[in-house]
């Protein structure tokens, strides 16, 4: 069976709705900010993700520190505080 090509994002359109999302703004900033400090410290983070110590989820900021990690390590967002990740199934 031929592989069907993906749809085209509409970019526009994801921009509007992540725009209504209460508080995104404020987190993609503290994102943007952690990324240039480090940059601006002259820290080669090629391939690495720049993660808060408490994640902005949970109500964390640029103040609380922030350190690379692995992109795979970062965006499991999987995890219980305990940090072991979730039963796939419960039974």
């Amino acid at each position: 069976m031929p592989r069907v090509p993906p749809e085209k994002r509409d970019y526009d359109h994801e921009r509007a709705l992540e725009k209504k999302k209460p508080g995104a703004f404020e987190r993609r900033m503290e994102r943007q900010r952690a990324r240039r400090a480090l940059d601006k410290k002259g820290v080669d983070r090629t391939g690495k993700d720049v993660a808060h110590v408490k994640s902005l989820a949970r109500g964390g900021s640029n103040a609380d520190g922030v350190k690379l990690e692995s992109p795979k390590k970062n965006r499991t967002f999987a995890r219980l505080s305990s940090g072991k990740p979730k039963a796939k199934y419960d039974k």
